[in-house]
């Protein structure tokens, strides 16, 4: 089942049909209990309606914060190693990607988040930024995953590289990150054969391509979420960021104008040109 939030309101998908939700409020509404169940329970007992336009949908948050996971996939954990190799970092990433504690770092406030179809920011200090497709969890204030949705975690490759303390420079700036279009909620996570594929257009010619599967993400969703909910509140729930396993080349870096698609099987296609 998939939840939506748009201009007119909140709608679910569910095996084709379109529902309405009576709720207005997001925030109340990811703290249901049992919230897979309950929206079931709408979509049994209301009438259909048409689907919404694109246009007219929201990113998938409100109140919510963003934060993210690093090096959970061995090629995230090469392009980091050779990009700080210089400045003295490049045996941190392949630490992390073998210790027990995950790499978790805070990546966006609900006002730094793009909608589906938003431009995102091309950094003006920064050469080398790529676009990060990644499963992302959605989790409620009690530490349950509820769902799982499609992210964007927009990156400075150099300003990383030059020094890993530089991290939240080279990841958190106005519209750095973008979620959506919708919300999977189940309460397994998405088999280890689902698909994540990135395309970056330009010119209307793809200028980058490439895939990956959950099968070579190394920690589960919810060892992941386990310790971002550790000695941390979230009143309103936060979004996880699961880690990227598709970096392009190092002579590629985002333009003005670029379109970037990704696509998780099961979710959707977020698409957001670059600014």
């Amino acid at each position: 089942m998939l939840l939506y939030r748009t201009t007119t309101g909140i709608v679910i998908q569910n095996a084709g049909t379109w529902h309405a939700l009576p709720e207005t409020n997001w925030d109340t509404l990811l703290e249901t209990p049992n919230l897979a169940a309950h929206l079931a329970q709408i979509a049994s007992s209301t009438p259909s309606v048409s689907a919404p336009a694109e246009s007219s949908i929201l990113a998938p948050i409100v109140s919510q914060e963003v934060w993210a996971a690093g090096v959970t996939y061995f090629r995230s954990r090469t392009a980091r190693m050779e990009e700080s190799k210089d400045a003295g970092g490049g045996s941190f990433y392949d630490r992390v990607y073998a210790a027990e504690r995950p790499e978790i770092f805070f990546k966006a406030t609900p006002q730094r988040v793009a909608r589906p179809g938003q431009p995102m920011h091309l950094r003006s200090d920064s050469k080398w930024m790529v676009p990060e497709p990644e499963l992302t969890l959605c989790i409620n204030s009690r530490g349950e995953i509820i769902g799982y949705t499609v992210g964007n975690d927009l990156s400075c490759r150099d300003i990383e590289g030059e020094n890993p303390l530089y991290l939240p420079q080279a990841k958190c700036f106005k519209l750095c990150a973008a979620l959506g279009p919708a919300i999977l909620i189940q309460t397994e996570p998405p088999a280890p054969t689902t698909r994540i594929h990135l395309q970056i257009d330009r010119t209307g010619v793809a200028a980058f391509e490439g895939e990956t599967t959950l099968s070579q993400l190394k920690r589960t969703p919810s060892e992941l979420a386990g310790f971002l909910y550790r000695d941390n509140t979230f009143p309103t729930g936060t979004f996880l960021m699961t880690g990227t396993g598709i970096v392009p080349g190092d002579e590629f870096t985002l333009q003005s104008g670029d379109i970037i698609k990704i696509t998780i099987d099961g979710i959707g296609s977020l698409i957001n040109p670059m600014a």
